[in-house]
């Protein structure tokens, strides 16, 4: 297991975790809780009935250490997991690095990402509270396709609003939707009350996932048959995504590697906190001491530039307030080829570690991402999504400072996903036509001003 040629570690499925591990048990300080929008009270299970079935509630507000998956979910987790983790021999060699670079790889999932980790026991647990369909909102497309999938498992309706600049972007995107069983509206749509108001604003809206959650809010929240799930933000969802970071702890045992440096990039905060929350919790026992650093885009640095304030979720404000890093819930990202880090808000669990000075975070231009992806991909042979090449530009980044500095540090990454169904964004890299957003822009900062402006009024 020492073979310095070894690239990939693997697991058998016996030996896939069983268990999902819960960060709130062991936060050195306790987040704040998520606010009624009418009382501006902490909100009870029974606020959130309309819209999640009991279990994911209890989940939600959970501080067990860890929760069981059920054997039906872990059963079709067998379908791609345990998922590799790979030793990037050739970007090591590439760049000259005496750094040793791995990565923890979730496009081999069917939907081609880590999303199904949360789309299956979600749709799992709707089910077996009698919902007959569930509703939701997608970016780049991996949420859709990773729910209707799992709505497929379970012989369950899947109704998705995709964000209009990425529904235009990636039609492949919707084919693997519906091929699935799903139903794609691009959004803002005439369907929604919501949607009909962006458009008679802004006829020509690119849309958000911020209005996008809004529609699929608005139709699950009227009809007791229909839930809505979503795909990031939220403590369950993250709790789903953390058999990714228990998989590359046992992954790393194997060959008696440590991290150093762990980076993922961050949209809603699902896929880096899957990865990071294990580490976390093995950091804060004294097990390990490795930096955490999440990678979000210039066109809408949450972390790095946000406000951290009780914000609404989505842009009409149909969502409990959450105390995170935004950009204001109304605030319309540029159209950038990662659309899955293109919301106004982060996580509120990985806000409040941030905050607490537990991770770090930086913001990368498309382009230097998109040059990373390029190079990994003539490198590792994947094509990785836009979104995990904020991560791989990072990781570039601090494996380039080892080859000045001489250090020999383990650098783990997040590849949340492959970039097959992303290939015209390439295209649009190899051409040239990629623009930056730098938060240096004037209209930028104008934008997140004004959106800031309409941020919750508390009392």
């Amino acid at each position: 297991m020492t073979d310095v040629k070894q690239h990939k570690i693997l697991l058998d499925e016996g030996e896939m975790p069983t268990r999902w591990y819960n960060v709130l048990h062991d936060l050195p300080t306790p987040p704040p809780p998520p606010l009624h929008p009418g009382t501006g009270q902490p909100i009870g299970p029974e606020d959130l009935t309309p819209l999640f079935p009991m279990a994911l509630i209890e989940q939600e507000v959970s501080t067990e250490q860890y929760i069981d998956i059920p054997e039906d979910v872990l059963d079709v987790y067998r379908l791609w997991r345990p998922s590799p983790l790979f030793r990037a021999h050739r970007l090591e060699k590439a760049l000259g690095t005496p750094a040793r670079i791995y990565y923890k790889y979730e496009g081999v999932s069917p939907a081609g990402s880590h999303k199904p980790n949360t789309a299956v026991p979600q749709a799992y647990y709707n089910k077996q509270a009698g919902i007959s369909k569930l509703t939701t909102e997608t970016g780049a497309g991996q949420w859709g396709t990773s729910l209707a999938f799992a709505c497929a498992q379970y012989d369950m309706e899947c109704e998705v609003w995709q964000v209009r600049a990425s529904y235009d972007q990636k039609p492949y995107r919707r084919m693997m939707i519906e091929t699935f069983g799903g139903t794609v509206h691009p959004s803002p749509s005439e369907l929604t009350a919501a949607g009909r108001a962006i458009l008679a604003e802004h006829p020509d809206s690119t849309g958000s996932l911020g209005i996008a959650i809004s529609e699929a809010v608005e139709v699950a929240a009227q009809d007791p048959t229909i839930n809505y799930a979503l795909g990031s933000v939220l403590n369950h969802v993250l709790l789903h995504q953390t058999i990714i970071g228990e998989e590359a702890l046992l992954q790393l045992a194997k060959i008696g590697e440590t991290p150093d440096l762990l980076v993922g990039c961050t949209g809603g905060g699902s896929n880096f906190g899957g990865l990071m929350f294990p580490f976390l919790r093995e950091k804060w026992a004294g097990r390990m001491s490795p930096e955490v650093r999440a990678v979000e885009p210039t066109a809408c640095p949450t972390l790095t530039q946000g406000t951290y304030a009780y914000d609404f979720g989505d842009t009409a404000g149909m969502t409990p307030l959450m105390k995170m890093h935004t950009l204001g819930h109304d605030f319309v990202p540029d159209p950038i080829h990662s659309g899955g880090l293109r919301y106004h808000g982060m996580s509120p669990l990985i806000s409040h570690l941030y905050e607490t000075g537990e991770i770090g975070a930086v913001a990368k231009p498309q382009s230097e991402c998109f040059a990373a992806g390029v190079l990994f991909a003539r490198t590792e042979g994947i094509v990785p999504a836009p979104e995990p090449t904020h991560a791989l530009a990072a990781a570039v980044e601090e494996a380039l400072r080892c080859k000045e500095t001489g250090e020999e540090k383990v650098i783990l990454t997040a590849l949340c996903g492959h970039g097959h169904l992303d290939l015209p964004a390439y295209a649009a890299y190899l051409a040239g036509t990629v623009e930056d957003t730098s938060w240096d822009d004037d209209a930028l900062q104008a934008a997140v001003a004004e959106a800031l402006t309409r941020l919750p009024q508390l009392s």
